[in-house]
């Protein structure tokens, strides 16, 4: 399905906020470890200096039991970081239907429009007046300087007059170079005031001008944005599916879960059908915690088993097909779809053909007035989808597809 200028500007915008939060989290993480590393270098510095002073065997030992004890500090310090890192993720695997449910997932259109007074000018360097040019430090004028008297008692004269002669001439070399200078000088900044003035009405040519394009484009995307709130309103499929697509790019997932959909609307049927793939098995998280072991000095992990493994990643793949449901149900306040037709999986070599594709672990269907009567916050989303009669794989951990041929309602 094309995407058009809102979803696209949306998406912009939506990994724009991803990147910002995921560079900030690696900043935090960075900043953290940089301190740490400063104050572990600070303390090992110390440690040297006291080693390189220590007079007796009895500091020494008891300096090397210390430095021992602060690294078994660090360790220790280490793995509760990990594990609290490994917590987090599992908190989000576990939140991501409750993410829904905590806001409302309908887009006010009306919002989308933009204003010039709002909207930054994309341009905003040609609203900066050029700095003109600095008027020239002259030098300083010669001045003629009488030349002294001659000592003694013979030709006194005679060598004045070849002095003040010299001094004269001196002087007017020296008077010429400098008119010369100044000359030089005052039109170099001729020229540098001229090409300010030429530079500076062209940046107010330029300036108006792109404020004329800017205006138009501000104008042509809030009359598209017009466009699209009146085709959505009459029903339009394109519109629909336009909608449909904001209002996932809207859905935040865990930075290290990877979602992506794909859908279609049958206006005849008002059924949206949908498919969302989900991360691999295989990358799903699957260490349990770290520990440290004094005797090898060595951080291990340890891995969940493979109930555990499979049992969280079977619950994120159940909470995904409700949380698709309730997203795309909840924002469609016109009532437009009335069915969703949908299939949970992920993009793998199927086992069974070698194939890569799309392996489907969850095909369901629901129609918005039943399912909106339920509390998301309050069930067990395996048996919720029991209920709406699922196709669910008895093994999604070894990529087991499941049948979803007869999954759509129309």
């Amino acid at each position: 399905m094309a995407k058009s200028f809102v979803s696209s500007a949306l998406r912009a915008a939506k990994a724009m906020d991803r990147e910002r939060v995921r560079q900030n989290r690696i900043a935090d993480r960075e900043y953290n470890a940089a301190i740490k590393e400063r104050e572990r270098a600070a303390k090992a510095s110390e440690r040297q200096l006291r080693q390189s002073a220590v007079a007796n065997e009895r500091e020494r030992k008891a300096y090397e039991k210390e430095l021992k004890a602060a690294h078994i500090e660090s360790q220790l310090a280490e793995v509760e970081s990990m594990n609290a890192q490994i917590h987090d993720t599992f908190d989000e695997l576990e939140g991501l239907l409750q993410a829904t449910v905590d806001v409302d997932d309908y887009v006010d259109l009306e919002s989308l429009r933009k204003s010039e007074d709002t909207t930054p000018f994309d341009k905003p360097k040609l609203e900066i007046s050029l700095v003109p040019p600095k008027n020239q430090i002259l030098p300083q004028e010669p001045f003629y300087k009488d030349p002294p008297k001659p000592k003694g008692f013979f030709g006194k004269k005679k060598k004045l007059d070849v002095a003040t002669a010299k001094a004269k001439e001196l002087y007017q070399t020296e008077k010429g170079k400098w008119e010369r200078e100044v000359e030089a000088l005052k039109a170099q900044y001729d020229l540098d005031v001229e090409a300010y003035m030429k530079a500076e009405e062209k940046r107010i040519q330029d300036l108006a001008k792109e404020k004329k394009r800017f205006r138009s484009e501000l104008e042509k995307y809030n009359k598209d944005i017009d466009q699209f709130i009146s085709n959505l309103a009459y029903g339009d499929a394109e519109a629909l599916q336009e909608y449909i697509a904001i209002v996932i790019e809207n859905s935040i997932y865990p930075a290290h879960f990877n979602v992506s959909h794909e859908f279609s609307f049958e206006p005849t049927s008002a059924e949206l059908t949908m498919r969302v793939s989900i991360p691999s098995p295989s990358t799903f998280p699957s260490i349990k915690a770290y520990k440290y072991i004094k005797t090898s000095d060595e951080i291990k992990e340890t891995q969940l088993s493979k109930k555990e493994h499979k049992d969280r990643y079977c619950n994120a793949v159940y909470q995904i097909a409700l949380r698709s449901f309730h997203e795309v149900f909840e924002a469609d306040r016109r009532g437009l779809i009335k069915t969703i037709s949908l299939e949970v999986g992920a993009n793998e070599s199927d086992p069974a053909t070698g194939k890569s594709g799309f392996i489907p672990f969850v095909g369901v269907s629901s129609e918005k007035d039943s399912f909106m009567e339920f509390d998301l916050s309050n069930l067990v989303p395996l048996a919720t989808l029991k209920h709406l009669g699922a196709a669910i794989s008895k093994d999604p951990i070894n990529l087991v597809a499941v049948d979803v041929s007869g999954v759509r309602k129309s």
